[in-house]
């Protein structure tokens, strides 16, 4: 065996191993458990940046070590590919999206085969092509006959120079994530899946799910948002275009008596309404339309509103309170109405602060500490003051009295409420899955029959960056439907909608009968283990889910939930800094595959972090996990320079010789219960370099001393299998097996081998360490108790002193006192 460890040449022999054998092909084998491990795929934006390969490394690593215990294993890759960057980059470059994005891939996949990753790549697929898409098609059309799927015109988040629809969470400081442009709100018509319908399961399943961060899971609640309130009404005084009162929903009953006046969103019907006749609030509204509705902006931005001129009627009291129009008021959430309590709402407050309304205390501590509401809303629960006959009331018994007053007066009625709202799923780019809708041409629409689809996208385009192919090729819109003239829609899908079932799709990927085939998706579904980031714990997490149910309901899975155990791997860091595309402050992994090989940074990667911290990049970490493949590989050629190991004979062994076998054992506990229950591979690899320096110290005494190496060396090779395979893959031919190490078996544990047949045991004097002793497993107490007090450091403490006491902590310690 040669001393020098080459690793382009052993990872290409590895690499092409494993292609000739076809050895990660998956195959469903309802005999054998099996283990579905998933990364979340990526989109093929040109190359892989350290982020990919941290979450693809860490996968791998579990798909490889629950292959070696034994299980039938289906790690699957493909790519995100539609999407704006694409069209960016087509205009950039002066191509087409699909061109640049099969460049793309054929670039990336590369790059993950030199990573040595064990996909099952006759399962890949990209979102873009039309035999994936399809299914998305069909699947949307069959929601559209339940009643899932509805159009409306909707206020959205418009960036002008992307041309698109945002999310809230895609508004950073009231600019566009991507290109920081201001962002405006819009009407215009979209296409809406039912999610609300589902949000009771999507919520309530959670507690399936025991395998998920608690951080994620709280993450999703907080989002769907379930909550308890009241809908009540308050009358208006002066009807405006028929419309004599709104609603308002509150999870504050408490505080009703406390109401000063009400706010309306700018998009709410009654303010559009008097935006005809009054151009300073059509001037407002227009303002509104134009500011960031992220919560986290909403909460700090500058409280501004309008007096309408119009009085409401509080619903209990019939007392009359002012109609505002407020800038921090949504359309989206709720009614669209707030009733407004300055006294026990901060947002209120600050809004009654600038506009001189009146703040009413209608709340009190429970522990009769003092408020100052001349600082800031006390917004706790508490005990009812100034609230009539509702005085002294504590929260649940004022929320049920209060509700039941609104009932009484037909005022009223408790609900239960949630923040989640549909999903918007048009988007008006081009590069994206055509949304399967026909307009017919007396106004209606139909959903487009499945002999029609797929409605293919073209592909050979030209981008001009102001409008979108498909809307400006009149020709392209054009259909017919029976002979009828009918017109496509031309809206594209939201991306998350093919993120949102691909995990289901690679369990099937050739089928061509259906969006899945049920017995094979069965089989490998749910998925194990999936792995992301955290950055997706809300939006493609929930719509996931919620495609699973949608996908159940249709028949085509038998599961509740997509993915069993979650894992969301830390961000990628240089100098303090996230690792980001669109900032450029990127470590090319290519040049480092180069330099070192995929295994150096593979087990880099692993080494530097538990996978659900950020990972601080450091080169010198990186040469440091070089230079242990390196000693690993020579530790290894040195042995078999040695000789031939014989047979272990574990009865036979001396002391040092039950050491290091001793080592080897409690290495493979130990790596085995990292690498199972805590996944923590950083310590697991800390453990196997702990008992290689331990190979490295064990002298050769006898031909026994070869074969514990022999073991010790076997052992540690299996356990950095999943994690560096290349060099595990040849150190194990080397060693003389014919078998493949990716078709070995996990190391089993020798509990013999655990047994120690002496104990390290302390020796204090007045509770100070003196000595430490080696003494007989078995030894009885007052053997060790004498054996302490002969230590010649013991002796010298105690001189002069009379021996009051022994303490002995059986395995652990001896302690005299002495005085």
């Amino acid at each position: 065996m040669d001393q020098q460890y080459t690793p382009r040449d052993i990872e290409t022999c590895a690499q092409q191993f494993w292609q000739d054998q076809n050895s990660f092909a998956a195959v469903e084998d309802p005999s054998r458990e099996k283990y579905y491990c998933l990364a979340m795929f990526p989109y093929p934006s040109g190359k892989l940046h350290m982020g990919h390969v941290r979450n693809y490394s860490i996968a791998d690593v579990i798909s490889r070590y629950q292959r070696m215990l034994g299980k039938n294993v289906l790690q699957p890759m493909g790519w995100d590919a539609f999407g704006l960057p694409a069209e960016n980059a087509a205009i950039k470059n002066k191509t087409a999206p699909a061109k640049w994005t099969v460049e793309n891939i054929d670039y990336m996949r590369d790059q993950l085969k030199q990573l040595g990753f064990a996909y099952d790549w006759q399962r890949e697929f990209a979102t873009c092509k039309s035999d994936y898409y399809r299914w998305e098609q069909w699947f949307f059309t069959r929601l559209y006959e339940k009643g899932m799927v509805y159009k409306k015109t909707s206020a959205v988040n418009w960036c002008p120079h992307d041309e698109t629809v945002l999310a809230n969470e895609q508004v950073i400081d009231g600019g566009c994530w991507r290109c920081d442009t201001p962002v405006q709100r819009k009407e215009i018509p979209q296409w809406f899946i039912k999610i609300t319908d589902y949000a009771e399961q999507l919520i309530n399943d959670l507690d399936q799910l025991d395998g998920w961060p608690e951080q994620v899971k709280t993450m999703q609640r907080n989002w769907v948002g379930r909550s308890q309130g009241v809908q009540m009404q308050f009358d208006l005084d002066s009807p405006i275009a028929g419309v004599d009162n709104f609603e308002v929903y509150t999870t504050r009953p408490d505080t009703l008596m406390g109401v000063t006046y009400v706010s309306l969103a700018a998009e709410h019907p009654i303010s559009l309404a008097l935006a005809k006749d009054n151009p300073a609030l059509a001037n407002f509204i227009e303002e509104c339309r134009n500011s960031s509705v992220a919560e986290a902006d909403m909460a700090t931005m500058d409280k501004k509103g309008m007096f309408t001129g119009l009085e409401a009627r509080h619903p209990i009291t019939g007392d009359a309170v002012q109609v505002w129009v407020a800038n921090y008021v949504l359309m989206d959430y709720g009614t669209g109405a707030v009733m407004a309590v300055p006294a026990h709402d901060q947002r209120d407050y600050e809004f009654a602060k600038k506009y001189d309304l009146d703040i009413n205390q209608v709340v009190a501590p429970q522990n009769d500490e003092a408020i100052n509401l001349d600082e800031c809303a006390f917004t706790e629960k508490g005990v009812l003051v100034n609230s009539g006959t509702f005085d002294g009331l504590a929260f649940d018994a004022a929320f049920k009295a209060i509700s039941d007053a609104l009932v009484a007066l037909g005022k009223g009625q408790v609900t239960t409420n949630y923040r989640l709202r549909d999903w918007g799923v048009s988007r008006q780019r081009y590069w994206g899955a055509p949304i399967p809708i026909f307009n017919l041409p007396d106004g209606g629409e139909i959903a487009v029959p499945a002999h029609k689809l797929p409605i293919l996208l073209p592909e050979d385009v030209e981008m001009d960056g102001v409008q979108s192919p498909i809307k400006a090729d009149l020709e392209w819109k054009k259909d017919e439907l029976d002979g009828v003239a009918v017109e496509r829609e031309t809206d594209t899908f939201d991306t998350f909608m093919e993120s949102s079932w691909y995990y289901a799709r690679f369990t099937c990927p050739d089928f061509e009968d259906g969006m899945l085939d049920p017995e094979r998706a069965n089989y490998w579904l749910p998925v194990d283990q999936y792995i992301g980031g955290i950055e997706h714990a809300i939006l493609h997490l929930l719509y996931a889910r919620f495609f699973h149910k949608l996908m159940r309901d249709e028949g085509l899975v038998n599961s509740d939930e997509p993915f069993k155990q979650l894992l969301c791997q830390g961000m990628v860091l240089k100098d303090g800094s996230k690792m980001s595309k669109s900032k450029g402050n990127t470590v090319d992994p290519q040049s480092l595959i180069e330099q070192y090989g995929a295994d150096t940074v593979r087990l880099f990667i692993m080494f530097a972090a538990p996978p659900e911290q950020s990972l601080e990049w450091s080169d010198s970490a990186v040469e440091g996990s070089h230079r242990f493949l390196k000693r690993l590989w020579k530790l290894a050629a040195t042995h078999l320079e040695a000789g031939i190991a014989p047979e272990l004979t574990a009865d036979s062994l001396t002391g040092p010789q039950q050491d290091l076998r001793r080592k080897t054992h409690e290495t493979i506990a130990k790596v085995s219960d990292d690498f199972g229950r805590r996944l923590t591979f950083n310590t697991a690899i800390a453990a196997v370099m702990e008992l290689v320096n331990d190979i490295s110290r064990f002298q050769h005494q006898s031909e026994q001393c070869l074969a514990v190496e022999r073991e010790a060396i076997e052992a540690a090779i299996r356990l950095l299998a999943p994690i560096v395979p290349h060099i595990s893959h040849q150190l194990w031919i080397n060693l003389g097996h014919d078998e493949a190490i990716i078709d070995a078996p996990w190391p089993a544990v020798d509990d013999a081998a655990l047994v120690r047949n002496s104990i390290e045991m302390a020796v204090q004097v007045n509770g100070k360490l003196r000595a430490t002793i080696e003494v007989a497993a078995d030894a009885d107490g007052e053997s060790i108790k004498k054996m302490a007090r002969e230590q010649e450091n013991v002796q010298r403490f105690l001189a002069d002193l009379t021996i009051r006491k022994e303490i002995l902590v059986p395995k652990k310690l001896v302690n005299i006192v002495a005085n």
